[in-house]
């Protein structure tokens, strides 16, 4: 059986930077393990650019952002093997994996990193009337086929959803010739971050009409067309519906954590983020696994996935080289008014480490306040013009704060609800 001080299951930006932190932090026996045939992850097939800003503070296309990642990994001299499924993790570390060249095996490793990261919601859990036509792909799907495979799906598009995938695929079969009529989105805020929306519907001028769904898809064989209705109170308007024609419907309706191994090692999951449970550490509650990125829960920049990543590698090479101390006590992080949730969920009041506090609103804010309170003391609190249930906040909790808090931590919202 081979040993590792550390196994990262997945091959992406995530995995990538957790494994580099790690070895940064003094672990040796280390290895990725990646499904796919190539190193990665989903940025490889994000061709446009609006990554790497805040890491290497330039303008990066996916790719070229993962490759700078996989150099390092490689001038690191960390190994990793692809075309390697994870099939199980056990609560002691032992993970069995499957592949080409060495078949099925067991290792054992000391430590374990999640980052499988996520994948799409399916037409089948939207609850969509009619036939399944040939035409019908996740954002996902089409901009595999369209940037890996050079395969345009269809010339008529239509969008349901307002994802970032969804937007950034509405400008790019536009660029490809195709015609996308609208974007439909369910809520009546838009889940994409504000500069897609503006950079790939509004400079394209591609209709966004919130409040909106697709009530009826037209065709047996082939997608012929959907009927779109005004949404009220979460059901369509009578009256208000209106018929679309198309041969291509996109579905960019939210992404799910990648978490049947994390389930079926036994990892408690959070049921807002449907990601692990985890502390400050990033540990979950089986110790020595941890997991950060999207399988953790859904990041809006790749930027934010590499600096969790890197977090979740020092917190792994800490518990493996036994410096990390007990920590002291431990309390919880609890969502309040206006928090949808928070990451971690709990922290050790004697960590001696910043604590990154990430969470989403439930509903539109303006001259909103961020709260941070321990019993009757409001410890920390922010100012935010506003906030949108489609961006991540992230604070730093500074380690003295979290010393004094002597009892469970309350994040909530003050403001005006749009």
């Amino acid at each position: 059986m081979r040993e590792f001080d550390l196994a990262v299951i997945g091959g992406g930006p995530a995995g990538m930077a957790a494994a580099l932190a790690a070895k940064e932090s003094g672990l040796e026996r280390i290895v990725i393990f990646e499904r796919d045939s190539v190193m990665g992850g989903i940025l490889n097939q994000c061709i446009h650019n609006g990554f790497g800003l805040h890491t290497f503070q330039e303008e990066l296309t996916g790719p070229e952002y993962a490759e700078r990642y996989f150099r390092k990994v490689q001038e690191a001299g960390i190994p990793y093997e692809t075309g390697t499924m994870v099939l199980d993790i056990t609560p002691d570390r032992q993970i069995t994996v499957i592949s080409r060249e060495r078949g099925v095996e067991t290792v054992q490793a000391a430590s374990v990193i999640l980052a499988m990261g996520c994948r799409e919601r399916p037409r089948g859990t939207l609850g969509i009337a009619g036939f399944r036509p040939q035409g019908i792909y996740t954002a996902g799907t089409a901009q595999r086929l369209l940037n890996i495979d050079g395969v345009l799906p269809g010339k008529e598009a239509v969008i349901l959803g307002s994802g970032d995938i969804g937007l950034i695929m509405a400008r790019r079969m536009t660029l490809e010739g195709a015609h996308v009529s609208a974007v439909f989105e369910l809520m009546p805020y838009c889940n994409g971050l504000n500069r897609n929306v503006v950079q790939c519907l509004e400079d394209y001028n591609i209709p966004l009409h919130l409040s909106h769904t697709v009530v009826e898809i037209h065709g047996k064989d082939k997608l012929e067309g959907v009927t779109v209705a005004a949404v009220e109170n979460g059901k369509p308007v009578p009256g208000s519906e209106e018929y679309f024609p198309c041969d291509i419907l996109l579905l960019s309706c939210g992404l799910i954590p990648e978490n049947e191994l994390s389930r079926g090692c036994g990892i408690g999951i959070n049921p807002l983020t449907n990601g692990p449970v985890v502390d400050d550490r990033l540990e979950t509650n089986i110790e020595g696994v941890f997991a950060c990125g999207n399988v953790l829960h859904i990041h809006d920049l790749v930027d934010y996935v590499s600096a969790e990543a890197a977090q979740a590698g020092r917190s792994a090479a800490a518990f493996v080289q036994g410096q990390r101390g007990d920590g002291g006590e431990t309390h919880q992080i609890i969502p309040g008014d206006g928090v949808r949730y928070t990451v971690p969920c709990s922290f050790h009041r004697n960590s001696r480490e910043d604590t990154h506090l990430r969470f989403r609103v439930r509903s539109i804010y303006r001259d909103a306040t961020i709260l941070i309170s321990c019993g009757d003391q409001v410890i920390a609190k922010r100012k935010a013009p506003v906030l949108l249930p489609s961006e991540m906040q992230d604070i730093t909790l500074k380690y003295p704060l979290l010393e004094q808090a002597d009892a469970d931590i309350i994040v909530r919202i003050e403001g005006v609800t749009a």
